[in-house]
């Protein structure tokens, strides 16, 4: 990515990370997307070319969700779990909790890293009923790219967790990278 946001704007294939992040405004940014509150249903959905492909949940929408499909979560845990953001991904039947971390100095962060397996078992027990499928990721920048991080990064990988460097592609998470829309874009 350039400085100032110039250059490779044709080529969106993920979501870019920075300190403030807002994943709404990050995916309504990508031509062909567009996001929508739905009558009685919580969160956002997102389309792609008008075409409903995941719907968004912040924090408590989550939990809106949950109700909306008659699921009392506190039959099936202890305490609420606010996620950052949780994507469901509608073709791929996954819920992804995205948790981003940007660190500019070591902090309790560090701890925090080291509780992905325990959360996604969680959010597991949650959305059992649905039959989904549940990814836990956390976007970090690179400050987590020291050498004193390697052994958090091999436990999150260890317990079925995923981790990324700032940008979450697309394609990974099941979503269409918007290469064939760009593609298409400038034949025309």
């Amino acid at each position: 990515m350039i400085e100032n946001g110039k250059g490779g704007g044709n080529t969106i294939s993920g979501l870019r990370f920075e300190k403030k992040v807002d994943l709404h405004k990050l995916l309504s940014e990508i031509p062909g997307y567009s996001l929508k509150k739905e009558a009685n249903r919580a969160g956002l959905t997102v389309f792609y070319r008008e075409t409903p492909v995941a719907r968004c949940f912040r924090k408590n929408d989550f939990y809106k969700f949950l109700e909306e499909n008659n699921i009392d979560w506190k039959k099936i845990i202890s305490r609420k779990l606010l996620p950052d953001d949780a994507l469901l991904v509608i073709v791929r039947e996954t819920l992804f909790i995205i948790e981003v971390k940007f660190q500019k100095v070591a902090g309790s962060v560090d701890e925090k890293l080291q509780t992905c397996d325990f959360k996604r078992k969680q959010y597991q027990k949650l959305v059992y009923s649905l039959e989904l499928k549940v990814e836990y990721v956390y976007v970090l920048n690179d400050w987590f790219k020291k050498p004193e991080y390697k052994d958090v990064l091999d436990y999150i990988q260890s317990v079925n967790c995923h981790y990324k460097f700032n940008e979450l592609p697309l394609a990974w998470l099941g979503l269409p990278d918007n290469k064939e829309y760009v593609k298409s874009e400038k034949s025309e």
